[in-house]
């Protein structure tokens, strides 16, 4: 079949100019998105048999205790799984090779592989830290094979990545199609697309799904088509370099969001990769069982289960979308709605951050004694801390602000929570220390022991402190200080900095007068041109610059101010000042307003009245003051200014 003929009769697209821009921003809206799932195939088997050394034919399964956590393909050939205890799986394959995990053995300052391990299971501890090492080199390697400024990379677990491909793929389909490069008719972006100039896609050992209507397949491709066919020839080339650099093989699932292509990665294992076009998408779902589906799996897939009467997404599309939301609540009930029908607008996100970790113990037998808790405390520290290189602990991109000990003793549960001190390395000595502390608050309390847990978590992670300068950037002078500032502000791009920078102090006027008691005004028209004050119309340059929403009504400048917090509010004319500090001053304006008031009595009043509507703005004002100041003092206008607080003069004026 070959394109229909150019010309002004030709067919368009189905999609837009917009929508193929917003496919360069990563926009979860853009229908043309392609987002790959990749998981590696039974991941810590493979490790283990990278590091043994042995025949990819061989079967392995990783052992914990008794159990199994993975087995490779081979042995599942024999139908052992994880439900399997290690002496059914030998049964089922008497040359199977179960491989413990690694262990910390108690009184050991690093983990290792021990041929005994399984039957010492109240003496060590399982680390998982070799395939956490693998997992890293995987992910650094799936970043070195995309484009660095076009890659879009989401850690979903120790052994699952998720790949945003738009921005790579609009670069592609560019460079691939310079009809797309060219402005859209009448410069209208909702214009229509033209047709791809071609009429055959080559998926070549790709697993396509195939289509519901078998005869659409003859039909010619759309840009949707193009887009993952070009998404899938890069995820080939990222599978490929992981198996010649690595040695591991990996499944992949390639669709248009997180959820569909979670579920390809996993429909054709192992070493392939699933395709699962847009128009795929209602045959590839019509007979899987919802519980498939991430986040209905659990408590939410149970009570769909109970609630409709049925497991597959074929009966449950059937439901009406009113009936979810009668039966699930709103948000559940369009949720559900949507994600049986493929629709998922979740977002990669390549900033994913862990927010705590743990390392912990169960006892069998129990422990009796603070030595042999010490010594799981400093196994915990150095779990922790091996995990905390991982997040950048030593290059201080990111560290815990908690460190948290929890202990139980028959029914009883006991947590001691502790800061952990900022301004200094992070080691694992100071793990141990804060940890040895924290039990011995526990121990003061009695009745510890025997202990059956133990539990060392670190929470509250911050990103690291960047922009810091030396002590020598302070003595620069004059174009060189204004460099370093310069230099400073732009470097420093976490939230270390923020807008609670110390706002600079300015130098004393003159005869600054009662004004200067008065927070600036921000400028009504919204701008930063009449915002705040000029350098010579300031304050005290031993305080804190004020700067508010509240009023001076004779300040104009032209000079922005400083952006800064303001946590103070005057009772009485509801001006906004900066700290405590600033507050007072402003309330002792207010007392010497009230005291000149009262000494130029009523005449003052008469005479202010009679000048004109400027004026009985400030008469107003000043009666306001003066009422004020009587209720919030507790006394008549002759107590107050004969008794003065102390450290208080009367003021003359005039």
């Amino acid at each position: 079949m070959s394109s229909p003929a150019h010309g002004t009769g030709r067919r368009k697209s189905q999609f837009t100019y917009r929508q193929l821009s917003l496919l360069a921003s990563y926009s979860a809206s853009s229908p043309l998105r392609v987002i790959a799932h990749i998981d590696l195939d039974a991941f810590y088997a493979q490790c283990e048999m990278s590091r043994l050394n042995i025949a990819e034919d061989q079967p392995l399964a990783v052992q914990q205790w008794q159990g199994l956590i993975a087995v490779n393909y081979p042995a599942r050939a024999f139908g052992i799984g994880r439900h399997c205890t290690v002496t059914d799986a030998k049964k089922m394959c008497p040359n199977l090779i179960a491989q413990h995990v690694a262990t910390w053995k108690e009184g050991d300052e690093k983990w290792a592989y021990h041929d005994d391990a399984a039957s010492h299971i109240g003496t060590h501890k399982v680390s998982l830290d070799p395939y956490r090492l693998e997992s890293r080199k995987i992910l650094a390697l799936i970043k070195e094979s995309l484009p660095a400024d076009l890659q879009k990379v989401e850690k979903a677990s120790v052994d699952e990545v998720f790949v945003d491909l738009s921005a790579q793929i609009h670069s592609i389909l560019l460079q691939r199609f310079p009809e797309l490069v060219n402005p859209p008719p009448y410069d209208d972006p909702t214009e229509k697309l033209p047709v791809p100039p071609v009429t055959a896609l080559d998926w070549q050992a790709d697993a396509l799904v195939d289509l519901e209507d078998v005869e659409a397949e003859t039909d010619d491709p759309d840009w949707d088509d193009v887009a993952i066919l070009i998404g899938s020839e890069i995820v080939r080339d990222v599978r490929a370099q992981i198996r010649r650099v690595l040695g591991y093989t990996c499944s992949a699932g390639i669709a248009g969001n997180k959820m569909i292509s979670k579920l390809g990665s996993g429909y054709k294992k192992p070493n392939q990769q699933t395709v699962i076009r847009n128009r795929a998408v209602q045959h590839f779902l019509s007979d899987m069982k919802f519980t498939k589906i991430r986040n209905l799996g659990g408590k939410l897939g149970d009570q769909v289960v109970s609630t409709f009467h049925t497991e597959t997404i074929k009966d449950l599309l059937l439901v009406p979308i009113e009936q979810m939301k009668l039966k699930l609540g709103d948000d559940r009930g369009v949720w559900v709605y949507n994600i049986i029908r493929g629709v998922d607008s979740s977002e990669v996100n390549s900033r994913t951050q862990i927010k705590s970790m743990l390392s912990a113990k169960s006892f069998r037998p129990y422990i009796n004694n603070r030595d042999q808790a010490d010594k799981w405390l400093r196994i915990f520290a150095a779990d922790i801390f091996s995990r905390l290189v991982e997040e950048g602990v030593l290059e201080n991109k990111r560290r815990p602000k908690t460190i948290n000990l929890h202990h139980r003793t028959g029914d009883q549960t006991r947590s001691r929570q502790s800061s952990i001190p900022q301004g200094k390395t992070l080691d694992e000595a100071t793990l141990f220390e804060l940890a040895k502390s924290l039990l011995s608050q526990i121990i003061q309390e009695g009745r510890v022991w025997p202990c059956a847990n133990l539990s060392l978590s670190v929470g509250g992670f911050e990103d690291g402190i960047t922009g810091n300068k030396g002590i020598g950037a302070f003595l620069l002078k004059g174009d060189e200080a204004r460099e370093s500032k310069v230099v400073s502000r732009e470097g420093s791009i976490g939230p270390s900095m923020s807008t609670h920078e110390r706002p600079e102090k300015k130098r004393r006027v003159d005869n600054p007068g009662i004004q200067r008691f008065f927070p600036k005004r921000e400028s009504s028209s919204g701008g930063d041109s009449n915002r705040g004050v000029d350098d010579d119309d300031v304050v005290d340059t031993a305080k804190l610059e004020m700067g508010t929403k509240g009023a001076s009504p004779n300040r104009t400048g032209g000079h922005p101010n400083p952006i800064t917090e303001y946590t103070k509010v005057c009772t009485r004319c509801d001006a906004r000042l900066e700290d405590a500090e600033a507050l007072q001053s402003h309330l002792d304006w207010h007392f010497a307003k009230d005291l000149q008031d009262e000494e130029r009595g009523s005449r003052t009043f008469a005479n202010d009245h009679s000048t004109g509507p400027r004026s009985q703005k400030s008469t107003a004002a000043a009666a306001s003051s003066s009422s004020s100041r009587k209720s919030t003092r507790g006394g008549s206008s002759a107590s107050s200014t004969n008794k003065l607080e102390h450290g208080q003069r009367k003021l003359k004026f005039g």
